[in-house]
């Protein structure tokens, strides 16, 4: 299929008219590697103007360049057929060598003597068969024909305006041989230079849904043209390696494209490197290797190459199509250079490259890419280099990267010394971005390097106390041991007191599930004098720890904890790289504490710093945050998008993360109850249940689904195990950990009343010793709802009062809406959905609706996408979320997301509504 080339094929038509009339022309099809100069021309016997004309086509080939007049036989013998040489009379009779069957005619050697009549006999030959019928000579990759068949066409370019003939050459312009005598005239003689141009994106994507079928998805089609550059054979060999794949042409596929290298462009690729002179091939390899750091000096030093000659070689790259300003013109031309070395040339390459980068003065990552090839020691200038390069990758956002440049420089240390330790320790401070568990290990292995307690308090503390919080039991005793060594913080000054303190604070943070512990809060928190509070990093660093475990124990009060954490925060600069150490705990602490309002500020800073660092842990950990904000500040919206985001980010992944997300997370998704959200938190979760904070995690999870499921029983057994564990661990907070109220309700389903109430008066009990509005709240709701009657209304018109002094309206909602149900008036009923509509808590507006009798508007959450249409569809129609992962090419955590804005926008709750709310909601058009 020929696209795109219409003005081409109108030039062929002139010349082909013009042939007819005895007036012949040479037409050159030139240009780049793969430009469809070899489609275009055997497109050409299928014109139109062409069905009176003899065509005959020849390909010439680098190996066959040996072979005399090859060619000029490929062109000649179709058309001869039929009329042996030996009846041929006149001049045309001193072409008869060059068609000897003998072998005669494959050996230049044997028509030295007699070349001239030879050449003068073949034009006579062409002369009298163009005047029976007019000819179209095609011949492909002109500069690789045989030198006697070049004569033959040059004598037939500068004689054809004379003859009923059209020759047709391709040429591939920056090839060494189109520059040769012979061709040069041949190409002199042309009357039309033609160069097809890349196709355009409309001319890709007719392309690409031919050879894929028609319904390749728009995103996938641009990317196809975005890794070509709409060069025709790289767009095809593209689509047929997608073809032979047998995976569908989606746009979630469509970065997966960019990075293809069909296999076929790299041979054709190879093939025409191998053809150039020793000189491109040397700075075809200096630039390989050099990569992004293939600055014109630094690529002629290394190809030993000078000034004029390296400029020459990158214009003939540049006219081959596999160079474009001076670089590779496209990552497949770059791989393909690769063929050409051996694995030692390329060591020696790289040898010679990064001592030339570093001589040089480059900077310092593109020595560090060199270094990541080499497998030969270097020593300590490799170490500072590598070091350096870390550096400006995680200054870049590049963690990983960091990380790979820093694994590479332990090559270049000693096996157990100090040297190694400190590139260690730096290792461990990129892994944090990423991997706490890996930063944890590596920090445990610099540990042992270092002689003396103030070297390894400064690398243990290199990892914030949320990430240390998952250490191991042999690093937890290293902390222990130094902090033993370092004495009381108290009897310290200057850079020891901070390390103590910072010791202390990794210390007591991984001990926040130990009841001993917990219980040395409030006192610990009242020997910090209060004029020394926040006064130096170290002490904020400890007093945020404390003011955490305060909280999630319940061990102070809720408006001391408040105002501790409203001024540390204050005094910590959310946009300082430093933030991700124990502020961020701070938040669940003002959460808990009814006061979300005080840290919304600070985590969009947090957030806006952490995409800036490419920090993506402290990313999930503040997405986190601000989902636990949103819920207890009534944005429901707000909090479901959050938690998804965080999900994205992989809050979830607790060998990246950790799991000190796990109580913050699983508090926000139970209270937000969606299903999708606690499905996809339980996936995760039951997977490491033997991680005692996990197992807490995953045991509210699954009393909520077996609640959702109608398992009350299994639902009650569930939460009991849960709240033995949360006793046992002295965590009891009733905002964050509202165990006893939610085993209270699912004894009331039971019908265990007696134990319903008992469970809320004690989870009352330890609400009003904490303080916080929200929590008092909820059990004064939960009060009314086991007691009911005359004493339920009046402990839930009491929950009410206390809820609107509270930031917590999603549990105002609930208590209006129970105070609805035991008193069924209407205008409670409406305060209910007025309330509901608010927060965007949609399903306690559709219970109000049904109560009122109002029907249910029209969904306000915005059209659904095409994607999230899609899986909708297939949600209520059955299919499973892998199912629909597998049938539509996504990831099952995109599906969830899908799902999850879905449910939002149409208001719904679950799959079981979903049916019901598509068919509501038309064949409107989704958003694009």
């Amino acid at each position: 299929m020929l696209l795109e080339r219409e003005d081409e094929m109108r030039l062929v038509g002139s010349a082909l008219d013009r042939a007819r009339d005895a007036v012949g022309s040479v037409l050159v099809l030139a240009g780049p590697l793969g430009n469809g100069k070899t489609a275009l021309l055997r497109a050409l016997p299928g014109h139109p103007g062409a069905t009176s004309f003899f065509v005959s086509h020849a390909s010439a080939t680098l190996m066959e360049r040996g072979r005399a007049f090859g060619v000029v036989r490929q062109l000649l013998e179709p058309v001869l057929a039929g009329t042996p040489p030996q009846e041929w009379t006149g001049l045309a009779a001193l072409a008869r060598p060059v068609f000897r069957r003998d072998g005669l005619g494959q050996d230049a050697s044997h028509l030295d003597d007699a070349e001239r009549s030879v050449q003068l006999g073949l034009l006579s030959l062409g002369r009298e068969l163009s005047r029976s019928r007019p000819l179209l000579l095609l011949v492909d990759d002109l500069q690789w024909a045989d030198d006697q068949s070049l004569v033959a066409l040059d004598v037939l370019a500068r004689r054809i305006r004379q003859l009923r003939a059209v020759l047709a050459v391709t040429v591939r312009e920056g090839d060494p041989r189109a520059r040769l005598p012979a061709v040069a005239s041949i190409l002199a003689a042309a009357s039309r230079w033609m160069r097809p141009r890349p196709l355009s994106p409309y001319g890709a994507a007719d392309l690409v849904r031919t050879r894929l079928g028609r319904d390749c998805a728009p995103a996938f089609v641009l990317a196809c043209h975005e890794a070509t550059g709409g060069n025709p054979l790289m767009l095809t060999s593209l689509a047929l390696a997608w073809a032979v794949s047998g995976r569908p042409p989606t746009a979630t596929h469509a970065d997966l494209v960019r990075a293809m290298r069909p296999a076929q462009v790299r041979e054709r690729l190879v093939a025409c490197m191998r053809a150039q002179p020793e000189p491109v091939r040397r700075l075809l390899k200096a630039a390989a290797v050099l990569g992004e750091s293939a600055e014109p000096d630094a690529v002629s030093v290394l190809a030993d190459l000078d000034e004029s000659s390296a400029a020459e070689a990158v214009r003939g790259l540049t006219r081959l199509g596999i160079f474009a300003d001076g670089r590779f013109a496209h990552r497949g031309a770059r791989d393909a250079v690769h063929d050409l070395m051996t694995t030692a040339e390329r060591e020696q390459f790289h040898l010679r490259a990064v001592r030339l980068l570093h001589d040089l003065g480059k900077p310092a990552e593109s020595v560090a890419r060199q270094l990541l090839a080499i497998s030969v020691p270097q020593g300590e200038w490799a170490v500072e280099a590598l070091r350096e390069a870390a550096q400006v990758a995680l200054r870049r956002g590049a963690p990983e990267t960091a990380v790979s440049y820093l694994r590479r420089a332990l090559l270049d240390t000693s096996a157990d010394g100090q040297d190694r330790a400190t590139v260690l320790i730096d290792l461990a401070s990129a892994e944090r971005l990423f991997d706490v568990r890996a930063a944890v290990r590596t920090v445990s292995y610099a540990i042992a390097l270092l002689p003396g307690p103030r070297q390894r308090a400064a690398a243990l503390i290199r990892l914030t106390p949320v990430v240390m919080g998952d250490a191991p039991e042999a690093v937890v005793s290293i902390l222990r041991q130094v902090l033993h060594e370092f004495g009381p913080s108290d009897g310290l000054s200057g850079v020891d007191r901070d390390l103590a303190l910072r010791l202390e604070a990794r210390v007591r943070f991984i001990a926040r599930d130990d009841p001993g512990e917990l219980s040395a809060v409030p006192a610990r928190l009242e020997e910090l004098d209060a004029a020394e509070r926040g006064g130096s990093g170290a002490e904020r660093e400890l007093l945020s720890v404390l003011v955490n475990s305060a909280a999630l124990a319940a061990s102070a009060p809720a408006s001391r904890v408040a105002a501790l954490a409203e001024q540390l925060l204050a005094r910590e600069p959310a946009s300082s790289p430093h933030s991700p150490s124990a502020s961020p705990l701070l938040v669940t602490a003002l959460a808990a504490a009814d006061a979300p309002h005080l840290a919304t500020g600070w985590l969009d800073r947090a957030l806006e710093a952490a995409r800036q660092r490419g920090d993506v842990v402290e990313q999930a950990m503040i997405r986190t945050g601000q989902s636990l904000v949103h819920l207890l500040s009534g944005r429901i919206d707000d909090a479901t998008r959050t938690t998804a985001d965080a999900f994205d980010l992989g809050a979830w992944n607790w060998s990246a993360v950790g799991t000190s997300a796990a109580v913050v997370s699983a508090t926000v998704v139970l209270q937000l109850g969606d299903p999708v959200l606690v499905d996809a938190a339980l996936s995760q979760v039951e997977a490491e249940s033997a991680d005692p904070c996990l197992s807490t995690v995953s045991a509210l999870l699954r009393a909520n689904a077996s609640f959702r499921r109608g398992e009350f029983a299994a639902a009650a057994l569930a939460l009991t195990d849960c709240g033995a564990q949360l006793d046992r661990s002295g965590l009891r907070n009733p905002v964050l950990f509202p165990w006893r109220s939610s085993l209270a309700l699912v004894k009331l389903r039971l019908g265990d009343t007696s134990s319903a109430i008992r469970l809320a008066e004690e989870e009352r009990l330890i609400a009003e010793e904490w303080g916080a509005a929200s929590g008092i709240g909820r059990t004064l709701r939960v009060l009314g709802r086991t007691a009911g009657g005359d004493r339920g209304r009046e402990l839930t018109g009491r929950a009410i009062e206390v809820l609107r002094t509270s930031a917590h309206r999603l549990e105002l909602a609930h208590a209006l809406r129970q105070w609805a149900e035991l008193t069924g008036q209407p205008d409670a009923w409406r305060s209910c959905l007025e309330l509901a509509e608010e927060i965007g808590a949609r399903q306690l507006a559709n219970r109000a609706r049904a109560a009122l009798g109002v029907g249910k508007p029209a969904a306000t959450g915005g059209k659904l996408t095409r994607s999230e249409q899609k899986v909708a569809v297939l949600a209520a129609g059955g299919y499973s979320n892998q199912e629909i992962a597998e049938h539509l090419a996504i990831a099952s955590r995109t599906v969830e997301k899908h799902l999850t804005n879905a449910y939002r926008k149409l208001g719904v709750r679950g799959r079981a509504e979903l049916a019901e709310a598509l068919q509501a909601l038309g064949p409107a058009s989704p958003a694009d």
